[in-house]
């Protein structure tokens, strides 16, 4: 699912493209674009012999394709996808904001009801199967969840940079943590964290704020990465030492 979102990022520039062309709702239709994306690449890898890294592969990069084939073919555009691209944190607008928000509140509203659908199906989907969970269902949810995410967040991140926006968080908080409920929290804060941290960090070194998120979480994973390490190492130092050592009996003999 981590390379999905990456690859549903660039599938949805190509949705983005397409609705600005034929003058529909952006919001609407480049989620739509990234939703129906999700769903050929799952019906793909299920009823064919093509694994799911290669559809994810082909259906994003031509999906891709498709937005900057419009672009150079329509060039009177007044609309400039630079932010799409690389983000831009100074076009951000009131309604982006409102977009935001209204995705924030319906994504967690869904977590809360679905989160033991979520978590089993997380777990061991094959048993989830067995007990009756719609696992289908449920991965096209959270498709759902994840394209409508990366379509108001383009505008910050931009879709070269959104994915590993999206990767990192979980990743620190699966390193501190084993628990699920506690993970997931736990990688919301960072995330936001990490957004905060990065804009600010983007005003003063003066680049790009989408670039400066995504370098401040890769930084705060490597220190995540070297406290789990050293942790271990020294749980592993205060085992060994807690050991009673056993002496050899004076009557032993090699022979």
């Amino acid at each position: 699912m981590a390379y999905i979102g990456h690859g549903l990022s660039h599938a949805v520039f190509g949705g983005a493209v397409v609705s600005y062309v034929m003058s529909f709702n952006f919001y609407v239709g480049a989620s739509l674009w990234g939703f129906l994306s999700a769903l050929l690449i799952t019906l793909t890898t299920r009823k064919g012999k093509i694994g799911s890294d290669a559809a994810i592969g082909i259906i994003t990069t031509a999906s891709f394709a498709v937005g900057i084939a419009l672009i150079s073919r329509f060039k009177a555009f007044t609309r400039s996808f630079d932010a799409a691209l690389f983000g831009n944190i100074l076009g951000v607008s009131p309604g982006n904001l409102i977009a935001i928000i209204a995705v924030t509140i319906a994504i967690a509203v869904i977590l809360f009801l679905g989160y033991k659908l979520f978590l089993f199906a997380t777990f061991d989907p094959e048993v989830a199967r067995f007990y009756g969970v719609p696992t289908g269902w449920v991965d096209a949810l959270f498709s759902l969840v994840l394209a409508a995410t990366i379509v108001v967040s383009m505008q910050v991140l931009g879709v070269t940079l959104i994915a590993a926006a999206i990767v990192i968080p979980p990743i620190v908080a699966r390193l501190l943590t084993d628990s699920f409920r506690t993970m997931v929290v736990l990688s919301t804060g960072t995330g936001a964290f990490c957004g905060l941290a990065g804009i600010y960090l983007s005003y003063y070194v003066d680049v790009s704020s989408g670039a400066s998120v995504v370098l401040f979480s890769a930084l705060l994973f490597l220190a995540a990465l070297a406290y789990t390490s050293l942790k271990s190492r020294w749980v592993l130092a205060s085992q060994r030492s807690s050991k009673p050592m056993r002496l050899p009996r004076r009557d032993a003999s090699p022979f």
